[in-house]
């Protein structure tokens, strides 16, 4: 925050809060960030121990040196390319108005998985539902969907599994900060999951299916930060897609009006969905994000 800024004046010894912010954006534009203002917004809020909100209520207020001592560290991270979610500790999640807490042991909850949620809690029976439901989370990270899922309908079951334990940690943490009853399991997809009589009414996951290949031209806040076992889906990126609709093809792992759902990425759509027919699921549908990708493929357990 150098005094030649053209953001201030030359000789006034402290900043305004608009100046700070106004300074912080320029850095992070400089540095070619897409989204510089929401960042410096974000990093700003959290240098002041405010909400981004609050800070057009203060901006005329004085950063006093201790808040700019503490924004410089938050810009020098943000600068190495560490992503926000990690500098904060938090992510947002859908607009149910979760809060979850995040480090490099997770993935970074994102809005494409909102719209698996979001189908999933649609075709759902409505409550009170006619037995008991239970919703399978497979690949839970920081829990956004089984958190998600079970704070929307406090009458479902939900559990969740996670081969990584440093994951099951956060969401474990996550559960217990939201006050919210989920059932945490270490296991390799389906591995050490207990299915319930009848079966599960959903099974959601949002599994690794960047394909190998690809990971090094990723984003630096991606390849560099978030883990790589939640990013690696194989060759093509779509290895445990493949293992987990197998799996779930199994009898009496979903209830007959059950349904899989898979978050997928680019151009993986049409080939999951064939996986997904030549095991004998029903009615496969896909369903496009907000970007207008094909985001979700669901379908129903085969007919036995």
């Amino acid at each position: 925050m150098s005094s030649t800024s053209p953001s201030r004046p030359a000789r006034q010894q402290l900043w305004t809060v608009q100046e700070v912010l106004n300074w912080t954006v320029e850095r992070f534009e400089r540095a070619g960030f897409g989204e510089a203002r929401a960042d410096a917004q974000h990093l700003v809020a959290q240098a002041l121990g405010c909400t981004r909100m609050q800070i057009f209520l203060r901006y005329d207020a004085l950063v006093d040196e201790a808040q700019r001592t503490a924004l410089r560290e938050l810009i020098r991270r943000r600068l190495a390319r560490e992503p926000v979610a990690y500098i904060a500790g938090k992510r947002g999640f859908h607009g149910l108005g979760l809060e979850l807490a995040v480090d490099r042991r997770v993935l970074i909850p994102r809005p494409e998985t909102e719209h698996l949620v979001d189908w999933l809690l649609e075709l759902l029976p409505p409550p009170p539902p006619p037995y008991p439901l239970h919703v399978l989370d497979v690949g839970t990270g920081s829990g956004a969907i089984a958190l998600a899922v079970k704070h929307a309908r406090r009458d479902v079951e939900v559990t969740a599994v996670d081969v990584s334990p440093e994951a099951l940690a956060v969401a474990r943490e996550n559960a217990a900060s939201l006050g919210l009853q989920v059932e945490f399991v270490r296991g390799d997809l389906l591995r050490g999951v207990q299915i319930p009589e009848g079966g599960f009414a959903a099974i959601a996951a949002n599994l690794p299916y960047i394909a190998s290949p690809e990971i090094a031209e990723l984003q630096p806040e991606v390849r560099d930060y978030e883990p790589r076992l939640a990013l690696d889906g194989g060759q093509d990126g779509l290895d445990l897609v493949r293992r987990l609709v197998d799996a779930c093809a199994a009898p009496g792992v979903l209830v007959p009006e059950g349904r899989l759902f898979l978050e997928i990425g680019l151009g993986q759509a049409e080939a999951t969905r064939e996986h997904m027919l030549a095991r004998g699921y029903q009615s496969v549908e896909v369903r496009r994000d907000a970007a207008g990708i094909d985001r979700v493929v669901s379908g129903s357990p085969p007919v036995r």
